[in-house]
């Protein structure tokens, strides 16, 4: 947990500022060049998507005060944190900020109780009030009885809320939640995403939580952001960036196949080189982007007949199996991957390196604009 407190409402000149956190951070860390632009208003969470490396961790500890920008400024509620070229930089523990921390970090000596209590006693609350204070929040996050344990008795679960009960404990106008879902089994994520749903609710600040699973995302959040190298490539609802998807981790994030090439007409031309048709009218001639699902695609031994207007001969790079379900990747002209049935992939009697053709109807290519 770091900062606790809050900034409130600033009024600047003849207008008020509304309670919202607005980024420009730039950090040089290694070999990640960060340069985002974000903004989050009062009553919204935000989750930040992207695969590992691409700034998510590095821009949420310049926001809590852990990594101090190159350039750029963080401004929550008009009051500037960080700006380099004004000499600004409000301390971690001067920050009105909560944190939730992936491996939630408590103290494995300290009771669940003194865990919560511990960043109101850092800010000099007395040992009696912080207790209360923290027993109300263990109540409030349904742990009302476990107070007296030692961090290292709770389950994974406990141990997420007693985090969470910490991180709110001295009622942070900001919330950073990073990975706060990943040490849990599959059985408790579920259970404690619906509860961490009705605490962000509650929260009347801004939030941004990370993650790697869109279906946290699409629980937790309002919006979604996703980093990619340090920049920002998408933004929007979870639908509309599934919807489409403009770079090759969303499309494999969402379990879609992504393509791009030049529409003429009703032909895509693939910048690999391989062509398919799509249906009339589906986006303007020019640079495109085109998605195909995975199951849509159908494999045979031999070169198809019949309907579907895209054939194309592939070498099978990749099988993996997972329940009753096989995903293949294709390489070729037409680099995809497909979905088919164990018992599909068993008939069919494939193995990487294997030459075996493809087809999918033109009405399964969904193309839009690049």
């Amino acid at each position: 947990m770091v900062g606790g407190g809050r900034l409130g409402h600033r009024t600047i000149g003849c207008g008020a500022v509304s309670d919202a956190l607005e980024i420009e951070a730039q950090v040089r860390l290694g070999g990640l060049d960060l340069a985002v632009e974000l903004r989050v208003a009062a009553d919204e969470t935000v989750a930040l998507l992207g695969p590992n490396g691409s700034g998510k961790t590095t821009l949420l500890r310049a926001v809590a005060g852990l990594q101090p920008l190159d350039a750029g400024s963080i401004r929550l509620d008009g009051v500037t944190l960080d700006a380099p070229a004004t000499h600004t930089l409000v301390p971690a523990e001067r920050r009105p900020v909560g944190v939730v921390f992936q491996d939630y970090l408590l103290f494995p000596h300290l009771s669940a109780r003194e865990n919560v209590a511990f960043g109101l006693r850092a800010r000099k609350v007395g040992r009696r009030e912080a207790g209360e204070r923290a027993d109300r929040w263990l109540e409030r996050v349904g742990l009302g009885t476990v107070g007296a344990l030692r961090a290292g008795q709770l389950s994974g679960g406990q141990q997420q809320r007693v985090a969470l009960a910490r991180a709110l404990a001295t009622e942070p106008r900001l919330l950073l939640l990073d990975e706060p879902l990943a040490a849990l089994d599959v059985g408790t994520r579920a259970e404690v995403r619906r509860e961490l749903r009705r605490h962000l609710d509650g929260h009347d600040g801004p939030r941004i939580l990370v993650t790697h699973d869109p279906l946290d995302a699409y629980a937790l959040a309002d919006r979604v952001v996703v980093l990619e190298r340090g920049n920002v490539t998408h933004r929007g609802t979870l639908t509309e960036i599934t919807a489409h998807p403009r770079s090759d981790y969303v499309g494999r994030l969402v379990g879609t196949n992504l393509l791009d090439g030049v529409l003429e007409g009703t032909v895509l031309r693939l910048s690999g080189g391989g062509v398919l048709v799509v249906p009339n009218g589906e986006a303007v001639d020019g640079p495109c982007l085109a998605t195909v699902a995975p199951s849509a695609i159908a494999l045979h031994r031999d070169a198809p007949t019949g309907s579907p207007r895209n054939a194309w001969s592939a070498t099978v790079a990749e099988l993996d199996r997972f329940g009753d379900r096989v995903r293949v990747r294709l390489d070729g002209p037409v680099p995809l991957a497909a979905e088919v049935t164990a018992a599909a992939a068993a008939e069919l009697d494939i193995r990487s390196g294997d030459t075996v053709w493809a087809s999918v109807k033109a009405t399964e290519v969904k193309v839009y604009p690049a």
